[in-house]
C-alpha cells in the first residue's frame, strides 16, 4: 500500500481567479504545472454555502453558480507543493485534504 493525499475543492461554476474561470485555472496548474495524477469534477444540482443561499439546477433559470467539487490525489509530497498555490487561488475553507491509502504500483 502506498499513502496518498487527497485533495478536494468546493467552488461554483461562476468563480474567477483574476478574472479567469476557477475551475479552468486550477485544471490547468495541476495538469500543467504539477503534473498530478489526475483530478475530477463533480457538478452539483443543488448546494448551499455558509450564507445559506441555496443554488439550484431549475430548467426556468439559468444560473452559473452550481457548486463544483473538484478531487484529485497524488503523493503528499507533490500536495505539499500545490497547495500554497491552491490557497491563493480558492476562497478560505473551501479547500480538504486528508491521507488515503491506495493499491497504488
Amino acid at each position: 500500500m502506498t499513502t496518498v493525499s487527497v485533495v478536494r475543492i468546493y467552488i461554483k461554476e461562476g468563480d474567477k481567479h483574476e478574472g479567469h474561470n476557477l475551475m479552468q485555472d486550477i485544471f490547468r496548474m495541476l495538469h500543467d504545472q504539477y503534473k498530478v495524477h489526475g483530478v475530477t469534477a463533480f457538478r452539483g444540482i443543488a448546494g448551499f454555502g455558509n450564507k445559506g443561499e441555496v443554488y439550484a439546477d431549475d430548467i426556468m433559470h439559468f444560473n452559473v453558480h452550481l457548486p463544483l467539487v473538484l478531487e484529485f490525489f497524488d503523493e503528499p509530497e507533490t500536495v505539499d507543493i500545490v497547495m500554497p498555490h491552491l490557497r491563493e487561488m480558492v476562497p478560505p475553507g473551501h479547500i480538504l485534504r486528508w491521507e488515503a491509502d491506495c493499491g497504488c504500483e
